[in-house]
Protein backbone atom coordinates (compact mmCIF):
# COMPACT_ATOMS: atom_id res chain seq x y z
CA UNK A 1 0.00 0.00 0.00
CA UNK A 2 1.00 3.54 -0.82
CA UNK A 3 1.18 5.90 0.90
CA UNK A 4 2.16 9.90 2.06
CA UNK A 5 4.64 11.39 5.21
CA UNK A 6 6.01 14.57 5.85
CA UNK A 7 8.70 14.49 7.85
CA UNK A 8 10.94 17.11 8.96
CA UNK A 9 14.07 17.23 6.87
CA UNK A 10 16.54 16.62 9.81
CA UNK A 11 13.79 13.54 10.38
CA UNK A 12 14.39 12.13 6.66
CA UNK A 13 18.06 12.72 6.25
CA UNK A 14 18.98 10.88 9.77
CA UNK A 15 16.48 8.22 8.56
CA UNK A 16 18.07 7.87 5.03
CA UNK A 17 21.43 7.65 6.28
CA UNK A 18 20.61 4.77 8.82
CA UNK A 19 19.01 2.70 5.98
CA UNK A 20 22.32 3.54 4.21
CA UNK A 21 24.88 2.12 7.10
CA UNK A 22 22.49 -0.62 7.56
CA UNK A 23 22.40 -1.83 3.77
CA UNK A 24 18.55 -1.50 3.21
CA UNK A 25 16.07 0.68 1.57
CA UNK A 26 14.35 3.19 3.30
CA UNK A 27 10.67 1.96 2.46
CA UNK A 28 12.17 -1.54 4.64
CA UNK A 29 13.46 0.41 7.56
CA UNK A 30 10.29 2.63 8.01
CA UNK A 31 8.48 -0.78 7.85
CA UNK A 32 10.43 -2.01 10.92
CA UNK A 33 10.01 0.86 12.91
CA UNK A 34 6.36 0.58 12.05
CA UNK A 35 6.17 -3.14 12.58
CA UNK A 36 8.25 -2.85 16.34
CA UNK A 37 6.35 -0.02 17.35
CA UNK A 38 2.87 -2.13 16.79
CA UNK A 39 4.89 -5.07 18.30
CA UNK A 40 5.30 -4.02 21.61
CA UNK A 41 2.77 -4.20 24.55
CA UNK A 42 1.48 -1.24 25.76
CA UNK A 43 3.07 0.18 28.67
CA UNK A 44 1.71 1.18 32.55
CA UNK A 45 0.76 4.97 31.10
CA UNK A 46 2.90 7.64 32.01
CA UNK A 47 2.21 9.06 35.19
CA UNK A 48 0.42 12.53 35.42
CA UNK A 49 3.09 15.12 36.32
CA UNK A 50 2.49 16.11 39.66
CA UNK A 51 1.85 19.76 40.74
CA UNK A 52 4.61 21.62 41.99
CA UNK A 53 1.95 23.81 44.04
CA UNK A 54 0.32 21.94 47.30
CA UNK A 55 -2.69 20.31 46.62
CA UNK A 56 -5.36 19.96 49.55
CA UNK A 57 -8.16 17.81 49.31
CA UNK A 58 -11.50 17.80 50.58
CA UNK A 59 -14.05 15.25 51.47
CA UNK A 60 -17.27 15.65 51.44
CA UNK A 61 -19.49 18.96 50.15
CA UNK A 62 -17.39 22.28 48.68
CA UNK A 63 -16.59 24.07 51.82
CA UNK A 64 -17.58 27.36 50.74
CA UNK A 65 -21.18 26.51 51.70
CA UNK A 66 -20.00 25.09 54.98
CA UNK A 67 -18.58 28.14 56.22
CA UNK A 68 -20.19 29.27 59.99
CA UNK A 69 -22.22 32.35 59.79
CA UNK A 70 -19.23 33.67 62.43
CA UNK A 71 -16.51 33.08 59.71
CA UNK A 72 -19.52 34.35 57.02
CA UNK A 73 -20.07 37.93 59.31
CA UNK A 74 -15.89 38.28 59.93
CA UNK A 75 -15.57 38.00 56.36
CA UNK A 76 -18.32 40.68 56.04
CA UNK A 77 -16.97 43.04 58.26
CA UNK A 78 -13.68 42.63 56.73
CA UNK A 79 -15.48 43.58 53.49
CA UNK A 80 -17.03 46.65 54.81
CA UNK A 81 -14.02 48.18 56.52
CA UNK A 82 -11.53 47.49 53.14
CA UNK A 83 -14.93 49.65 51.53
CA UNK A 84 -14.50 52.14 53.85
CA UNK A 85 -11.18 52.72 54.09
CA UNK A 86 -11.40 53.35 50.23
CA UNK A 87 -14.53 55.78 50.82
CA UNK A 88 -11.66 57.45 53.34
CA UNK A 89 -9.34 57.71 50.50
CA UNK A 90 -6.22 55.28 52.97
Amino acid sequence: MRTTLELPDAVFRRLKAKAALEGISLKQLLADYVNKGLEETPSAPHPRRRSKLPVIKRRGRSIIPNLTAELQSKLQEEDDFAKLSRSFGR
